[in-house]
């Protein structure tokens, strides 16, 4: 039977390909999303397996996270920057999932996800999300909970207020349009326990730190943060 069914899904690709969404390549059979030398080229942080990395050098002295990965590198040329922005810009959203569950595999199993609870997704104002359809971050957090295991909570943080973009923004323009911006809908839910979470991009780190502010009001609570990337400037 699946050699029938392999059969018909060969057929079904000889007039319908898949697509690779970095190089638009037609997919063979084995490769979802990307073919295997897109997959090959996305540069990895492995952050996940080094502790005090760069990306959690960067809340140093600003909010206390326990650990903090990203799968790889944000920059003009990279392979992530417009599967990124496919995600987010182009309806996209079986990408960021699909990310997730890629990167959720690497991280499954790891001292990184070692005692970590719950996901909670960076949320979007509900003028943007109406607007777009979707939470991009929502996405990328349900991926992770499918490779790894931990259950995801898309209502635990709150955004009170709209900001502008934070595109071109300077660091400390950034953490001026944040600042207070996340609070906490039912923090007894979270009493006690590590969560991590997950954004699409970290660049200057402002939109965590304040989600990590907002999250460290609840007794107890332990946070850690993931990403899909992070800027250049991290990594050097």
């Amino acid at each position: 039977m699946s050699f029938l069914s392999d059969i018909a899904d060969d057929f079904v690709s000889l007039f319908f390909p898949s697509l690779c969404l970095s190089c638009s390549e037609s997919l063979v059979r084995g490769e979802e999303l990307l073919c295997t030398r897109c997959f090959i080229e996305i540069k990895r942080t492995n952050y996940h397996s080094m502790p005090d990395n760069a990306l959690e050098q960067l809340f140093w002295g600003r909010c206390m996270v326990e650990r903090g990965a990203a799968f790889s590198v944000y920059n003009r040329g990279s392979r992530i920057r417009k599967l990124i922005h496919d995600m987010k810009y182009k309806g996209g959203r079986d990408i960021g999932y699909s990310l997730g569950k890629l990167y959720g595999g690497y991280l499954k199993g790891t001292p990184f996800m070692e005692g970590v609870d719950l996901f909670i997704p960076v949320p979007l104002h509900p003028s943007r999300l109406k607007a777009r359809g979707y939470n991009q971050s929502d996405y990328i957090a349900k991926g992770l909970s499918e490779a790894t295991g931990v259950a995801v909570d898309g209502t635990v943080l709150k955004r009170s207020t709209k900001t502008a973009t934070q595109t071109r923004r300077k660091r400390y323009e950034r953490w001026e349009n944040v600042e207070g911006l996340f609070a906490v809908d039912s923090p007894e839910s979270i009493v006690g326990k590590h969560v991590m979470v997950v954004d699409d991009v970290i660049t200057t780190g402002s939109t965590m730190e304040a989600c990590v502010n907002a999250l460290h009001c609840c007794a107890g609570v332990r946070v850690s943060v993931v990403a899909l990337a992070v800027t250049q400037k991290l990594t050097i």
